[in-house]
């Protein structure tokens, strides 16, 4: 067999320039393709930007997109969740104007005292006592048991509607109670001053007094 001279003849330098040069032609070849040298992906190895999310501050990966870009703030919704709905003061609102109309017609327990009143005077008031003691301890006293009870029921109405107006001065901040609560709240404290104001005029015997038997 023939030996190449020409192979023979040439030193290490040239050897290694021209693998050089092959390795140099290679790696242009790769990275044109996509590709790092030695075949390896472009970039080391390092994940596609976009696929599994942004590197913050701190190494900590988030992703991107809706749902990485909007994050609930726990400091917000304790916030909200403080604000008061104003349920409890119309709720108030509401019974005050309610026990208002009650303290003006006298209301069922007030009707159920006074028949017992009447009931309780026919007993301990003998037949042969005077008219006037008669019509005191059968009549008067059932009228002043209705005035009483009016009158506490248009207190409870009073007392019941200032709560409710003034409740949200001393309460946590937050929405101001809404107008129908306020207009509702006064409806009930006027109602209340009428009927307390009519209650102790009948009990003092002031409005529709007791016949005069004499």
């Amino acid at each position: 067999m023939a030996t190449n001279t020409q192979d023979v003849n040439r030193t290490d330098d040239e050897r290694a320039a021209e693998e050089a040069a092959a390795a140099a032609q290679t790696d242009a070849a790769n990275e044109a393709d996509g590709t790092g040298p030695a075949g390896r992906p472009a970039g080391n190895g390092e994940k596609a930007r976009g696929t599994e999310g942004t590197l913050k501050a701190g190494g900590r990966n988030e992703p991107e997109g809706p749902e990485g870009s909007e994050e609930s703030d726990p400091f917000e919704e304790e916030s909200a969740e403080k604000v008061p709905s104003g349920a409890g003061l119309g709720a108030g609102a509401v019974v005050s104007a309610a026990l208002g109309l009650v303290s003006l017609t006298g209301g069922w327990i007030g009707t159920v005292a006074a028949a017992r009143e009447t009931l309780v005077g026919q007993l301990q008031t003998s037949s042969g006592a005077s008219v006037a003691k008669q019509i005191k301890e059968v009549y008067g006293d059932a009228w002043h048991t209705t005035a009483l009870w009016a009158g506490l029921f248009a207190l409870a109405a009073l007392i019941t509607g200032v709560v409710v107006l003034v409740r949200p001065a001393f309460g946590a901040p937050g929405r101001p109670p809404a107008g129908w609560i306020r207009s509702v709240a006064w409806g009930g404290v006027s109602l209340g001053l009428i009927g307390l104001l009519l209650a102790v005029l009948k009990y003092t015997d002031a409005l529709l007094a007791l016949p005069s038997t004499g």
